[in-house]
């Protein structure tokens, strides 16, 4: 009868051992996979305002990089209309601890000079925003806007420095206007003036495109 016991008992051990040595094992099988994400922050310029969702540069972005990048990264459209640099930078650290994105798109900026921020205001934002991109590994893209003449050229040098300066201090590939070719062509742009119809999206993917594709 102690025999048996005792038989038992060491074999509950050795199961328990085994299954101890297991555990490691069966953690870094079920961890999560590494991240293979592109990450675009932006405002209604990037969340398709008042065209179809499937119409907009990110989603078309998701197409091409099907077609021409293997593996392909998955693009995490992190963009909301109205959104400012303030509001991003909030939602960014969630948003990096989520997505592990290897590239982080940045594109505002808009928002902030339609609320009168100054570019001192801005360019604080953008550079918290590019440096905790950084250092959480990934590598950051810069989109630039522009403002309507009437903020005058004084402003709006400001706020193209602003871009200038971040891309050049961080090392940041930047595209200073995202909607080169675009703004102010007839059936380019919607009713309002400011965001790019359906039919202009081609466009603004492919001015963003010669910067995104080498970090893919």
């Amino acid at each position: 009868m102690y025999e048996a016991m005792n038989k038992g008992r060491v074999a509950a051990t050795m199961w328990l051992l085994a299954w101890l040595l297991l555990l490691p094992a069966l953690a870094c099988a079920k961890g999560p996979a590494p991240a293979n994400a592109v990450l675009v922050v932006g405002d209604s310029l990037s969340a398709a305002h008042n065209i179809p969702a499937a119409s907009g540069w990110v989603n078309l972005l998701q197409q091409r990089v099907n077609q021409q990048i293997k593996p392909p990264p998955t693009i995490v459209n992190a963009s909301i209309s109205g959104e400012t640099t303030a509001g991003a930078l909030t939602r960014l650290p969630a948003l990096l601890q989520k997505h592990r994105p290897k590239v982080v798109v940045i594109e505002l900026g808009g928002n902030d000079a339609l609320r009168g921020l100054t570019p001192a205001q801005l360019r604080g934002n953008l550079e918290k925003m590019i440096t905790q991109s950084q250092a959480a590994g990934a590598k950051v893209v810069l989109l630039g806007i522009d403002v309507p003449p009437n903020y005058g050229p004084a402003y709006r040098d400001r706020l193209r420095k602003t871009y200038a300066e971040l891309a050049s201090q961080y090392k940041v590939p930047l595209l200073p206007f995202l909607l080169e070719g675009v703004a102010l062509q007839p059936g380019l742009m919607q009713a309002d003036g400011l965001h790019p119809t359906a039919a202009a999206q081609p466009k603004v993917l492919d001015n963003v495109w010669p910067l995104l594709k080498p970090l893919l």
